[in-house]
This record gives structure tokens, sequence and C-alpha cells, in this order.
């Protein structure tokens, strides 16, 4: 079995990272499988740092469509050309997309013209906002595949809510803490001489990635100063880069006063997680850093209305507090005093959901 695994960004990257290792594990056992990677940007991304790949133990894409424009129609547009290319040129029987991207997307229509069968890794995720092209993205993925491997029990309801036949939904588990596990158990959680920097005992790690807030400046630096405000003496580090950076850092500037949050450069995906599992707390807008935060028992606050896996609100340390500054400062405060929720590991998030979704992918050649 030929399987293509097509990634648009980076975060794709980590998540299926696990499939691969499965893969390459099944194909050593004898069975008949076989991937290339493909990814939908350029080799010379600079969002990609080449260390992520030694990190994650996987090789770099076998093939880069080389699509780098920002405008998502026309991004799509260009991926769905080049992307037949590949799939007339290379014998393809599964092609497998991850998440929601326009790339995702239009790589799984593609697949679908080509009557290559499609399989989804994070089926079944919703905000039930339309005006999201996220949210378009999803609906088209979901229904287009002919596999739905889902994390969690909600993200089946959904998938089975919206149509899709119980048949073709496979709740796998967290693909993402795949990774976290295989590094404690194979490698060792990553040391402190990992890190580019001297952390403090104890600290907090802010991460901000969404456009809209990024560009809503008044409301970006109301949520800083609720931070600022509150996080008392426990210094903030937020490795951020590009737009974000230059956000953050323009609301702090207004701000003006002294402060202990610290903007720093981006840190290696290894080094990043030794961040996130040390931490004190963390303040994000990310819904893997939410999910990585409940896997590590660290307290976690999402600057977001929703999440995608609302495990990490029910059972692990997430709380949402939208884009409401006061809701953050009231929360920033519970997490400086230690007064956190009780918390758990969600169900299936055992280091076993690739092994899961290769399986399946034989049992249905």
């Amino acid at each position: 079995m030929n399987i293509c695994i097509v990634c648009g960004a980076r975060p794709n990257f980590i998540k299926v990272a696990p499939v691969i290792r499965a893969i390459a594990s099944a194909k050593a056992q004898g069975h008949n499988i076989d991937y290339r990677l493909v990814y939908t940007g350029s080799a010379d991304d600079p969002t990609v740092e080449p260390s992520i790949f030694a990190d994650l133990q996987i090789a770099k894409p076998d093939e880069y469509l080389g699509v780098t424009c920002s405008n998502l129609n026309e991004l799509t547009g260009q991926v769905m050309s080049k992307f037949e290319q590949y799939l007339q040129t290379h014998p393809t029987d599964t092609v497998i997309v991850v998440d929601d991207l326009a790339s995702t997307m239009a790589t799984a229509i593609v697949a679908k013209k080509q009557g290559v069968r499609l399989a989804h890794i994070a089926a079944g995720t919703r905000s039930f906002d339309i005006s999201m092209p996220k949210e378009i993205n999803r609906l088209v993925i979901d229904g287009l595949s002919d596999i739905l491997f889902t994390a969690g029990i909600s993200n089946n309801s959904i998938a089975n809510r919206e149509g899709a036949e119980l048949s073709k939904v496979y709740m796998v588990g967290n693909v993402l803490i795949d990774n976290l596990r295989f590094f404690a158990t194979h490698r060792g959680q990553p040391s402190q001489a990992s890190l580019p920097i001297d952390l403090p005992e104890r600290y907090f790690v802010f991460t901000l990635n969404r456009k809209l807030l990024i560009a809503d400046r008044p409301k970006l630096r109301s949520l800083l100063e609720a931070i600022v405000a509150h996080a008392g003496d426990v210094p903030v580090y937020a490795p951020l880069h590009g737009l974000a950076r230059e956000a953050v850092s323009e609301c702090l500037s207004a701000l003006g006063g002294n402060h202990s949050f610290h903007l720093i450069d981006p840190v290696p995906y290894l080094a990043f997680e030794n961040m996130l599992r040390r931490a004190a707390g963390i303040i994000t807008d990310s819904g893997n850093v939410a999910e990585e935060a409940t896997f590590y028992q660290v307290p976690c606050i999402t600057l977001n209305s929703y999440t995608e896996h609302i495990e990490t609100v029910k059972v692990g340390t997430n709380v949402l507090v939208g884009e409401d500054a006061e809701r953050l400062a009231s929360e920033v405060t519970r997490m400086v005093s230690g007064q956190w929720k009780e918390a758990g590991i969600p169900d299936r998030w055992d280091g076993r959901s690739a092994e899961r979704i290769v399986q399946i992918l034989m049992e249905h050649e």
C-alpha cells in the first residue's frame, strides 16, 4: 500500500510524525506498506526549522509543492493544480491529510477527484462558526473523507451527527500526544541544556498565533495588560516571531513601565516542549498547546471562546476565557496562587493513536 501524507504547515509535521514512525515499524515487520511525505510549501520555508525533522525522528519531505502565496483562494488553486500533477506521476492508494488548512482542503478535493482513498486525522473538530475559513475547510474535508480518525468521543459525535457513517469514523485518540510519550519512553525528557535561555524555577509561557487577535491591537493590548498586571513576580516568556512578535512588542511598548513579560526568539520543538513541561502555567490561543498542557498537567488559559478538543476543558487543565480581559485577569490570579482545578488525562491519550491509525489503514486495504 502506497500512502501519501500531506502537510501544509509546521504543526502538521508534528501530528504526522507518529504515523510515519508507525508505518516504518509496520514495514519493518514485513507489511506491504510505505509512504511519501509531501509538503505544500517550499523547502526553504522559514516557519519550518530544519531541526524539527531530527527532533521528530522523521525524514524531510520527499516532495515540496512550493506553494507560498498568502491569499487563501489563490493558495487553494495552486495546491490543487500541483497536487494533481503529483498524483498523476506517483501511484498512491491512500492520501492522509491532517487538520483544517486551505492546503489540506485542496489536497482532499484532488484526492477524491482522482479516485484515491482519503483519510483525515483530527476529524470531527468544529467551532460551529461558519464565518471562519477553517470551519468551511473542516466541513469539506470530513465530507469527502473515506476514513475519519478522531481524537475523542465529542469529535465522533460531531462527525456522526453531520452524516458520516459509523463505519467510517474511528476514535483513535490524540496523535499529538504520541510524540510526547515517545520522547519520554525512547529519549527521556528533553534536558535543561536544550533551552537557549536560563529559565527561573517558576515562570509562565505565552504563545499567540491567531491572525484575528494579532490584528486587533486594542483587544490584544487589553489582554496583555491583564497578564502584566496580575502575573505579579512570575515572569512570562513569549517565544514569538513575525507578526505575532511585532504585535506583542507594540502593545507592550504602549503599556510602558516595568514588567516581567519577556519576548524571546522562537525555540526548537524539543526545547519548546521542555518549556511547556516545566512551566507553572501557560497562556495561549493554540489548541495544540492546550492539549500538550493537559498532558503535562500544567494549568492552561486559552484566549478563545471554543476548543476543538473539549476534553482539555472537561478533563484536562484548560480554561477558556475568550478575549475577555477581566476573566483572563481572574484566571491569571488563580494561576499565580496555584489554586487550579483538578485535572486528568483524557481517554486514549496513551501514545498508541498512530498504531491504531496504521492498523486500520492496513485492515481496509
